[in-house]
This record gives structure tokens, sequence and C-alpha cells, in this order.
């Protein structure tokens, strides 16, 4: 049976999906897990940075169960399959913690996309990327036209998408899509989440936000939080809610 786990190795969680049967790709019940997985995760304090890989040797994933998907009538494929997933993929792409992809296989069309949503990504040499979604008559649809686009040349965006093409890994590095080609980039993926432990998780976070506030990611959002953590770290702000506390005009000293 497809799913997707999730288990915690110190500071790090792992992400694993695991629908080996089918390449990995996604279902939408496993859509929903990874949505789940990543709400945990952003619960849990002490982890300070999570991978996302996939389960055997061939396929990281290989993007969304055409089973699935080519059943549904085009009203439930725009509003649930393709929202949905845009949902799911942006609470993953802004998680607080810094993500990695080990891409153990291939990443094909949602697949794709779904690595495109973490912070950096880690590709056996083997493994190659696509967007094959012309073959079967659909366009990408889980931000592989937004997100996956400001990651990657535009020129090479469209040597997949318009003309089929696969892409191995040693140009994906090249391009910059891809942070490092390894023979176990699981365990380089490990080594890579486990030295953010020694860094400041205040300043990794801070550090990713302001980031994905420079590219687009969600700005509105990224800029509020940052001048909402500025103002918390005020006097000002001890006391406005000390004031109305006590039922009484504030007095600011503009600290």
């Amino acid at each position: 049976m497809s799913s997707i786990n999730l288990k915690f190795k110190e500071s790090v969680a792992i992400i694993t999906l695991s629908n080996a049967a089918k390449l990995n790709a996604l279902t939408s019940a496993m859509v929903r897990e990874l949505e789940s997985h990543c709400m945990e995760v952003e619960r849990r304090r002490e982890t300070r940075a999570m991978i996302l890989t996939g389960e055997g040797e061939k396929a990281f994933c290989v993007g969304a169960d055409i089973a699935e998907w080519s059943a549904m009538t085009p009203a439930d494929f725009a509003r649930d399959w393709i929202r949905g997933g845009h949902r799911v993929f942006d609470r993953l792409a802004r998680l607080s913690i810094p993500t990695v992809a080990a891409l153990n296989g291939h990443a094909f069309g949602g697949g794709l996309e779904l690595a495109a949503a973490c912070d950096i990504r880690i590709m056996a040499p083997k493994a190659r990327i696509a967007l094959p979604e012309a073959r079967v008559g659909i366009v990408p649809g889980w931000s592989g036209t937004q997100r996956l686009a400001r990651l990657i040349p535009e020129p090479l965006m469209k040597e997949m998408a318009l003309f089929g093409r696969q892409i191995g890994a040693e140009r994906a590095w090249q391009a910059g899509f891809v942070s490092e080609v390894n023979e176990f980039p699981f365990e380089c993926a490990l080594q890579i989440a486990g030295s953010v432990s020694e860094l400041s998780p205040r300043a990794v976070e801070i550090a990713k936000n302001m980031i994905h506030a420079g590219r687009a990611e969600d700005p509105a959002a990224m800029v509020d939080s940052l001048a909402a953590a500025a103002m918390g770290a005020t006097l000002d702000k001890e006391e406005g809610v000390r004031a109305f506390t006590e039922k009484r005009p504030a007095k600011f000293t503009g600290e």
C-alpha cells in the first residue's frame, strides 16, 4: 500500500515516499499525509532540518498517480487535485527549517515539482529529472511553471516541458538545481541536515524567510513575520501589553 513515512533521527526529520510498486507515484492520500507530516515537523521545535526521499533505488517520485487523477472530472481535477497539491507543496516549501531532497532515483513531473519545494537537492548519478506531462495530454500542475522555473534556466525548463527530454544528474548540477551528485544521496543529505544542529535555529529560520521573500515565495507573510519578530523584541511591545493588561495609557519610549 502507498504511504508516506515520517521518522526522526536526533534533530532531523525524515519523510519517505513509500509507493515503490508505482515508483513512489503520489496518490491523493499520500499528498494529505505529506501535509500532516509537515505540520507535525513544524510542531516539534527540537527538529532542526528535514530530509525528503523515496523508497528504493529506481525513483524518488515519478509524479502523480495517473490511475487516480485520470478518473476525476475536470472540475475535481482542477479544484481538488491541482489546488490541493499546490497547498501542500507550498506548506513544504515554507517550513521554517531547512529541507533537503535526497533524489535516490528519477524525479518526474510532480516528483520534480516536489523536489523543487525543498531548499536543496542531492541527486544520485543515474537519476534523471523530467516534465513528461505533455505525453499524457496535460501540463505541469504543481508549481512546475512557477517555483521550478525560478530554480532552473528557462531553456532547460523548455527542453523538458516542450520537447519531453530527460535531464541527467550532471546537467542538473551544472544548472544549479542540484547541490551535489552523490552515489549515496540519502547519507549525504543526512550529513548536511545534521550539520544544521550546530547553527543558530533563529538565524537559520530568519535567513530562510529573507531568501524566500526576495524570490517571491509568499513575500507578504515573510515580511509580516519578520516585522512581527522585530517588534516582539522591543520594549514598546512589552509596555503596550502591560498597559493593556493594567488598563492604563501606554508610555512608549521607542525602544
